[in-house]
This record gives structure tokens, C-alpha cells and sequence, in this order.
């Protein structure tokens, strides 16, 4: 599974795109598994450190819970309405928990309102970026997915 560094290396311009989708807003929207396999949107906010993306959550709450059972998630930029829009990002892969205790500080710092909460390292199987091409009369989809690199489509 691939780390966000590792994104970065292979391919440098559409993970600075995403990064910087990521970084405009603080809320982004993730969709996690429910118990019965159906699909939970819930709000949510990223951490980019040492390489990795990280998501933290309040101590036990459903979305911490479904991604215990199941790490599997699909994660969406906010995006500006238009015509402000440019671009929006997505990224999907598997979240895993971390529980060291030096580890969750350092990434939630010290401070954790009601003492304990969840923090997920987001394993990175695919990021897409999509935005207005030049001239804005077109979208310009690039997708890099783990083991297939990268591919762009005009629309």
C-alpha cells in the first residue's frame, strides 16, 4: 500500500494539485462502510506529516468504528462553488489504526478534548484531481492509482 510520500514521488505535479485541493478548505467528506456494507458519508479533517496522511476522529465515533471493521474509504476535497470552482480532489484506499501512544501525540498533539480519540494513517490506492482545463471549456481528469500510475482524461 502506498503512503502519500510515495504518491508524491511517482507523481509530483497531480499530488501537489491534490495537496493543495486538500489544504484549501479544513472539512472534507469521507465515505466509510457500514456494519451492513452500506455506504456512511461523514464529515472529517486530514493532517499531512512525515509522509502520510493522517485522519484522526472523536474516541468511538461511528465513522472511527467502521473503520476498525473496515478500513476501506473514498475521501472528497470541499470544493468552491462556481465560478469560483478550479479543481477538486478525491482520494481512496485503506485507513489503518494507529495506536502507539507517541505516535497519536505527536500527529494530535497533546491536547485531545475528552483525553482519547482514534488516529487512522491513510493507505493510498488511488488520487484524482479534477479541474477546468485551458481554455475552461473542458475538465481535465488525472488519476494516479497504486501500481498503474498515472492517466489523464479531457471530458
Amino acid at each position: 500500500m502506498a503512503r502519500w510520500c510515495d504518491v508524491e514521488a511517482q507523481a509530483p505535479e497531480l499530488a501537489a494539485r491534490a495537496r493543495a485541493c486538500l489544504d484549501a478548505h479544513a472539512h472534507k467528506t469521507i465515505a466509510t462502510l457500514r456494519r451492513d456494507g452500506s455506504p456512511r458519508i461523514s464529515g472529517t479533517e486530514l493532517t499531512f506529516r512525515d509522509g502520510d496522511v493522517w485522519l484522526g476522529s472523536m474516541w468511538r465515533a461511528v465513522k472511527a468504528l467502521d473503520l476498525r471493521r473496515d478500513g476501506r474509504f473514498a475521501l472528497h476535497s470541499a470544493s468552491d462553488d462556481p465560478p469560483g470552482w478550479q479543481a477538486d480532489a478525491k482520494l481512496a484506499g485503506v485507513a489503518v489504526e494507529v495506536t502507539d501512544p507517541g505516535v497519536v501525540r505527536a500527529v494530535n498533539g497533546p491536547n485531545v478534548p475528552g483525553g482519547r480519540s482514534h488516529l487512522f494513517r491513510l493507505d493510498v490506492r488511488e488520487v484524482v484531481v479534477t479541474r477546468l482545463g485551458e481554455p475552461a471549456d473542458h475538465l481535465v481528469i488525472e488519476a494516479w492509482h497504486e501500481g498503474r500510475g498515472i492517466t489523464r482524461l479531457r471530458r
